[in-house]
């Protein structure tokens, strides 16, 4: 069983910790649950370079939520299929609706992750085709969600953190279930699916702790199979 949320902070320790947890941890968040510490360390430099590609041809925008309220994260997407949102609904799009564009390729060093992290945490074969990318900076959160949107609900979700430090919200099937706290670090990857894969999560304000590359912004980007 997963340890519970004081646990996870006291083992991890503070959010100020400059280096994080060790790499090559693993937290386990539930049956088919993890986070695997540090994963992404070794390609960060190739990462931030999708990244900045990405944004060059598909810039940040705060979307709506269909009941008109302005989100707190900035968000674009990568890959066959973007997440969209506004007074229509939440729903995966293949064009960007400010350009009318497709939306960028995935880089191949995100998919290349997710293939590792997916492997490492069960889920032999993903194959992502879509992956949204969102910048957090001071106060910006993500409400309790689940992600079901996509339409193979079989392949899990792979989420890489990047920047500032985060606590990562871990729930239950239900809204109202108690929720996990996971700390979340600079080269993190959290991975659930199969049982999980419907689980309630979100991300709590964002502290004003800067990274040392990327300063007060926490940038995520999470991939998944939405065809």
């Amino acid at each position: 069983m997963p340890a519970g949320p004081s646990a996870n902070l006291e083992l991890f320790g503070s959010l100020d910790a400059p280096g994080g947890a060790a790499p090559g941890a693993q937290t386990r968040m539930g049956r088919q649950a993890w986070i695997l510490r540090g994963l992404a360390l070794p390609v960060t430099d190739a990462l931030l370079r999708g990244v900045d590609e990405v944004l060059r041809q598909a810039p940040l925008r705060h979307m709506l939520t269909p009941g008109g309220r302005r989100m707190s994260v900035a968000l674009t997407n990568c890959g066959a299929l973007g997440w969209t949102s506004d007074e229509h609904g939440y729903r995966y799009t293949r064009t960007d609706p400010l350009s009318g564009n497709p939306w960028p390729a995935m880089p191949a060093a995100f998919a290349e992750l997710a293939r590792l992290a997916a492997q490492r945490a069960g889920f032999a074969g993903f194959e992502p085709d879509a992956c949204p990318l969102n910048r957090y900076e001071p106060g910006s959160r993500l409400s309790l969600h689940q992600d079901r949107n996509e339409r193979d609900m079989d392949a899990p979700i792979v989420s890489v953190s990047l920047g500032m430090a985060a606590v990562f919200l871990f729930g239950g099937h239900a809204r109202t279930d108690p929720a996990q706290r996971h700390p979340l670090f600079h080269g993190d990857v959290a991975v659930w699916g199969g049982v999980d894969r419907l689980r309630y999560h979100g991300v709590l304000p964002v502290k004003d702790r800067p990274h040392p590359v990327l300063g007060s912004r926490r940038i995520n980007f999470t991939l998944r199979k939405a065809g």
